[in-house]
């Protein structure tokens, strides 16, 4: 699965913005949009998540990858993910 949290998704056109854009990259992607959390869940696609991610850019929003800002919440702690740093 590929996850971005999109903070800048706020409503039903923002969804319909997000969706138009990941099915112009992969037209059978399968994704749930959830704008309550501001998260896009992609679980199943060809595409490249960097392309994915710009698709979602070029409509007009900031994805992050959640691993990716997992990855940097961790690299600032001293104590994360059960390890001490």
């Amino acid at each position: 699965m590929i996850a971005f949290e999109v903070d800048d998704m706020t409503c039903g056109h923002c969804v319909r913005s997000i969706t138009e854009a990941l099915k112009a990259v992969d037209n059978r992607v399968q994704f749930t949009v959830d704008p309550a959390k501001r998260l896009v869940m992609i679980e199943s696609t060809d595409a490249n998540p960097n392309n994915l991610r710009d698709a979602i850019a070029g409509a007009g929003y900031t994805p992050v990858r959640v691993e990716d800002r997992t990855a940097n919440a961790c690299a600032q702690a001293t104590y994360c993910c059960g390890q001490q740093h």
